[in-house]
């Protein structure tokens, strides 16, 4: 029976185990470059024990971006920092990985902690914003969004692909495409945003298009030896959006065109939830559940597990293969290894590097002075 701290093979990746730090955003780049910033945080969170390390979404274009402080990989000049956060991350003994995305609607805008609002196309900041439809997300993201054209769409799957070559000489080993929280690929998933008529709308099918052109564009690239993984927006929580049967429909059209692992979570393309679990624990696992058992391909999930007992009864149920982490993953870098500890795992200071690990395991002194939450006493 698999626990959290089981390694994890997916094609020719072994994880450690199945924490995953999962993408955020971080409004630390400048024309998309990672930098100190990102090696820091990134390097440490590998440190600290993670299996897999995602830095944040990554744009496949400039206006890709959700801002203009946003990460990207649509320039080789991206390149030299990209290799410096790989080559950190495997140091410290995770596998980096990356997730490509295209902001769609939602891009154009400022910090969340400066108002997040989105920015007209002729601000310096900002830039005309696109989507399947001249359908405008509303909220804080107002301004016209410009229906892209089928030769466009072409052009973002090239992008997608010249994006995954660079992440191969990056280093990345772990590929996940970002088509969820109301983002460019949510976009053409949903009614609520795909109003288009054409191969790109309408029915499931056509609605699914987008994605399936952008997996084998990718696919096509990326080593086989590596996971191919994508973030499906796999319910709108709104009566005429996506809903999971969709999200199932999609996932088995997904497994046979190459994809190895259903990160499930949810499409986000209204402001105006009718249906709102985000105070409930791992509130995705029952679904993402369901796609492992019927359709048979793994699955990885995120939302409130920041819980260790929550998140090792997922994987010991065998209900989910990984753990994807974010704001715990920031407020603890060592997120790991207090887990290993509040659940009594033999020898938790071995998932920190041996230098570190031989200071903690030979602490000599006051045994609630070593600067982690004291471990519960055995059963």
């Amino acid at each position: 029976m698999p626990d959290l701290f089981s390694p994890y093979t997916l094609k020719g990746v072994t994880l450690r185990n199945r924490i995953v730090m999962s993408p955020m955003t971080m409004y630390r780049s400048r024309d998309g470059l990672m930098n100190d910033f990102h090696v820091m945080l990134l390097g440490s969170r590998a440190a600290g024990g993670f299996g897999l390390v995602f830095p944040e979404q990554l744009a496949i274009t400039a206006q890709g971006r959700t801002s203009v402080s946003c990460g990207g990989i649509y320039d080789d000049a991206q390149i030299e920092g990209l290799k410096r956060v790989t080559s950190i991350i495997k140091d410290m003994g995770a596998v980096p990985a990356i997730q490509l995305g295209h902001t769609g609607r939602k891009g154009s805008e400022l910090k969340p902690w400066e108002g997040g609002a989105q920015l007209p196309p002729d601000h310096p900041d900002g830039w005309q914003v696109v989507g399947p439809s001249a359908i405008p997300y509303g909220a804080k993201s107002p301004y016209p969004v410009h229906a892209l054209s089928i030769d466009e769409i072409k052009e973002i799957h090239r992008a997608y692909a010249r994006a995954a070559k660079r992440a191969v000489v990056a280093g990345f080993e772990w590929l996940e495409l970002h088509f969820a929280h109301g983002y460019l690929g949510a976009s053409f998933f949903s009614p609520l945003a795909n109003a288009r008529t054409d191969q790109y709308g309408g029915s499931l099918e056509n609605r699914l298009r987008f994605h399936l052109e952008a997996l084998d564009a990718v696919r096509a690239v990326w080593p086989e030896r590596f996971p191919l993984s994508m973030r499906l927006g796999s319910d709108d929580l709104h009566a005429e959006g996506v809903q999971f049967e969709d999200a199932m429909t999609a996932v088995r059209v997904m497994k046979d065109h190459g994809l190895d692992l259903a990160d499930l979570s949810l499409g986000l393309n209204t402001p105006h939830l009718q249906t709102r679990p985000f105070n409930e624990l791992g509130f995705m696992v029952e679904r993402a559940s369901r796609v492992r058992r019927e359709i048979g391909i793994p699955v990885g999930v995120s939302w409130n597990l920041g819980l260790p007992a929550t998140a090792d009864r997922m994987i010991r149920d065998e209900m989910i293969d990984l753990v994807l982490l974010g704001r715990p993953a920031l407020s603890n870098p060592h997120w790991p290894v207090w887990a290993a500890r509040e659940l009594g795992v033999p020898e938790p200071f071995s998932l920190v590097p041996e230098d570190w690990g031989w200071w903690l395991r030979n602490f000599r002194g006051h045994e609630d002075s070593i600067g982690w939450p004291k471990a519960p006493a055995p059963p």
